[in-house]
């Protein structure tokens, strides 16, 4: 079965829900690594006032029981304090959109007489409930040593330096160390003076962060398919966050000005018969179907379209031209994003995991991973004979 997953709820609403469904039965469940992910999400410099009113926690009532999941349909709900401030609220109406969010869009296509209805559905808040999805994942990639980690390369045009090959773990220990969760420790002044630049500006700041996946084995996606590509799937995974605009394996857009001769990782074998890349420019991926390298993907973030000093739009009840309304907002949400990128690299990999090695247990699939091909030369034997397609 695959992995699949359901958010339900708006930003100011009473409560967050997520419904997850395909998770095997047996995966040991600890709702306190869940809740250190919705810590991280809600840590950062430049995330706005909301993180100081909301204290994440989530509540399992479903597909869980004595601390393993049953195979069932995991329900997982987060509640919003906030909700107590909008209870009894008169709201204002909400009639100018602000570009750059699906105020505009979301009431064109749904025939809203009200953007409010956009907004609350279209918030980040969302990702909440895919931060609990994804750290569920973490716990099932964790019982075959695959890990998820992630942090920032990137804010505004400030950018952290990256070896070629690098130690992903002390990176992450790094940016996990720091506010703005940069893995290079030169880099992390010149990040914090950017975003406090914009805040002081009244504006706002995007930037990169890199994905990591270490661990995967050899073969999973697929090439005989193009929904089954698992960079596509990765791209597109990542690109359905929140003002995420592009995606890329690896350094993909870097790559694009090179020659070939510059790119692509050459094989070799070593005395025990393993075939090694001594790079991994591919980012883990060859023909959509992971390497047993490092799997990388690097994601460019916007500028959050709600500032400060605002926007030139127009008040739709009038047809006049005004300034947008602020509503509160981070300055810059990078560093508070990298929970959701590794939730979203979680969930993808999970699911090609499951479709790689079936079964309904932890305790069924286990063996098949440990027999799945590695890189080896015996692991690919080769019939060495002249043969015809055989078409008529």
């Amino acid at each position: 079965m695959p992995i699949r997953f359901l958010t339900a709820g708006e930003s100011h609403g009473p409560q967050l829900t997520a419904i997850l469904e395909g998770m095997p039965a047996g995966v040991p469940f600890d709702v306190s690594f869940i809740n250190e992910d919705l810590a991280r999400r809600q840590t950062g410099y430049g995330s706005g006032g909301r993180m100081h009113i909301e204290q994440d926690e989530v509540y399992v009532s479903a597909g869980v029981m004595a601390g393993k999941t049953t195979g069932a349909p995991i329900t997982l709900t987060v509640k919003n304090r906030d909700f107590k401030n909008w209870k009894e609220k008169d709201i204002t109406p909400l009639t100018i959109p602000r570009p750059g969010h699906a105020d505009l869009t979301g009431a064109i296509k749904y025939g809203y007489r009200e953007l409010r209805l956009s907004l609350e559905r279209a918030s980040a808040r969302e990702t909440t409930m895919r931060v609990t999805v994804g750290a569920v994942c973490k716990q099932f990639l964790a019982q075959f040593g695959i890990k998820i980690l992630g942090y920032v390369t990137q804010i505004g045009d400030i950018k952290a330096h990256m070896p070629d090959m690098p130690d992903y773990e002390a990176l992450f220990a790094i940016a996990e160390a720091n506010d703005v969760r940069s893995p290079d420790p030169e880099a992390i002044q010149a990040m914090h003076d950017a975003i406090h630049s914009v805040k002081v500006g009244k504006d706002t700041l995007g930037g990169v962060m890199e994905i990591v996946a270490l661990g995967a084995p050899v073969g999973l996606g697929s090439h005989v398919h193009w929904d089954k590509r698992l960079d596509g799937r990765l791209v597109g995974a990542m690109t359905s966050i929140q003002a995420m605009k592009g995606a890329e394996i690896g350094r993909a857009f870097e790559q694009a000005g090179l020659r070939g001769s510059q790119v692509h990782d050459d094989l070799f074998v070593d005395d025990e018969g393993n075939i090694t890349r001594e790079t991994n420019r591919a980012g883990g991926l060859e023909g959509g179907i992971t390497t047993g390298d490092p799997i990388v993907v690097r994601v460019a973030m916007k500028p959050i379209a709600t500032m400060l000093q605002g926007a030139e739009s127009v008040n739709l009840a009038t047809g006049e031209a005004e300034q947008t309304v602020y509503e509160r907002s981070d300055f810059c949400a990078l560093p508070r994003a990298i929970p959701i990128g590794e939730a979203m690299m979680a969930i993808v990999l999970a699911d090609a995991l499951m479709e790689k090695l079936g079964g309904d247990s932890i305790e069924e699939m286990q063996p098949r991973f440990h027999a799945l091909k590695k890189n080896r030369v015996q692991d690919v034997p080769m019939d060495n004979v002249a043969w015809r397609f055989g078409y008529e």
